[in-house]
């Protein structure tokens, strides 16, 4: 299933691009949502493009779009007042930048590019030497060219500073300054953590099952870790979906995401096949920007995100109906609200917790972000998702369709036969006409 992609050669060796003009030197503040601990990592972004783009272009508008958002020119540092929480010393250090060659064509990688290997991030993304996370950039670029005129961009961008939205809103203004360097940004980063700062004294008004392990006895992310992990990927076009949301009318009108959130967690734990009383969950991470109030500022590329949570059985998940998984999100998602917010922001200022990832599959939606529309001026990406396929699951754009979704996640590799023939064949778990079924079922499976 997997190729192994030609070694990279660095002509040059990677450079440090500082803001173009003087920046302020303070320390940034980070909220309770940024700093979590199960979030101190750097996300992984990859772009194929089927025409380079002049690096010393890049590094130009690079250098200007970080003159606006100056926090990832700095460095991550643990907080002189409370040695549990990290800060930003924004001193203008610089993003990483390499610039490599491989002998591969864009039509060859995208051939592999469906199924990340944990293998390429030693070849499309430069290796820094740090002792701990808190060592690299924040920021680190790759510009990969390719043996046809085409590149691949990798950008590793530190989560405790931005999410995904916030990443999206920077790598557009990246693009917007390297096509338009004379026209001013549409949208200004807002840099202040503060508004989501914990209240004094902390009220944790809620229970917050998200951080609550209810399995002590059994770690089920343990067993998985412990066995060679092999990425799925398939796509879901809007059909698909619309034929999910059906199953679920006209009791249940349910979004799309609730629909194959649902419909992916079911899948994923009938293929894992643990004990049938074991108590499970979906965590899923929520846009929270527009209902807490005040609502956060326009321009916040901070984390603004918190992870809903349903729970159940395995026995309740997969011998019931795609309505009650449905519902189970929903409730989740009904629950975020600004109390619950508040309520989570206050818990984690008394808990430096890690959510419970014992019996849990995790989603974190990318599509829908514009992540996919990322153009320096020579059009858009031909590709676009993860660096790496992780345990996590990501629902992914597709480029070109806008309605459709890519789920990528990886799985025990004894098991993926299984869980991908549930996501296929579990679509059509209520037709009556076995006739029909059939021949739907041969024309998605092609498509899938």
């Amino acid at each position: 299933m997997f190729k192994e992609l030609p070694d990279c050669y660095y002509e040059t060796t990677p450079r440090l691009i500082c803001p173009e003009n003087p920046t302020p030197k303070h320390i940034l503040y980070l909220s309770n949502l940024d700093d979590q601990k199960f979030l101190r990592f750097s996300i992984k972004y990859l772009y194929v493009y089927k025409k380079s783009i002049p690096v010393n272009d890049l590094k130009s508008s690079l250098s200007k779009v970080l003159s606006y958002y100056y926090p990832l020119a700095g460095r991550l540092r643990i907080s002189e007042e409370n040695e549990d929480k990290l800060e930003v010393d924004c001193n203008g250090e610089g993003a990483l930048f390499a610039e490599a060659f491989m002998s591969i064509t864009v039509d060859e990688f995208m051939q592999v590019s469906k199924w990340p290997n944990m293998s390429w991030r030693k070849k499309l993304l430069c290796r820094v030497d740090a002792q701990s996370f808190l060592g690299i950039p924040p920021l680190v670029i790759q510009i990969t060219n390719l043996s046809c005129g085409g590149m691949i961009l990798c950008i590793s961008i530190n989560h405790c500073i931005c999410d995904a939205i916030g990443t999206s809103q920077f790598l557009h203004a990246w693009a917007h300054l390297q096509t338009k360097p004379t026209v001013d940004l549409s949208v200004l980063p807002f840099h202040s953590r503060h508004v989501l700062e914990p209240r004094d004294p902390p009220q944790t008004t809620f229970s917050h099952p998200e951080f609550t392990n209810t399995t002590p006895d059994l770690d089920l992310s343990l067993t998985l870790q412990s066995q060679p992990l092999v990425p799925s990927c398939l796509t879901f076009t809007p059909s698909h979906i619309l034929r999910l949301k059906r199953l679920c009318v006209p009791s249940l009108k349910c979004t799309s995401f609730e629909a194959l959130a649902s419909h992916v967690w079911r899948c994923w734990i009938k293929a894992l096949n643990p004990h049938s009383s074991l108590k499970i969950k979906l965590l899923f991470s929520a846009n929270i920007r527009n209902s807490i109030e005040p609502k956060l500022p326009k321009g916040y590329y901070g984390n603004g995100f918190v992870l809903g949570c349903a729970e159940t059985t395995v026995t309740e998940l997969v011998n019931s109906n795609m309505h009650h998984g449905v519902k189970l999100v929903q409730n989740a998602k009904a629950t975020l609200t600004d109390d619950y917010v508040k309520s989570m922001v206050d818990f984690l200022e008394e808990n430096r917790v890690k959510p419970d990832l014992s019996s849990t599959l995790v989603i974190s939606p990318w599509s829908k972000l514009g992540l996919e529309d990322l153009d320096f001026g020579e059009g858009k990406p031909l590709q676009m998702g993860p660096l790496a396929s992780e345990i996590y699951c990501l629902f992914l754009p597709v480029v070109g369709d806008l309605h459709a979704v890519k789920v990528l996640v990886s799985v025990p590799e004894k098991i993926i036969g299984k869980f991908e023939h549930h996501m296929i064949n579990d679509l059509y778990e209520e037709d009556g006409d076995e006739l029909i079924k059939d021949g739907l079922e041969l024309e998605e499976k092609e498509q899938l």
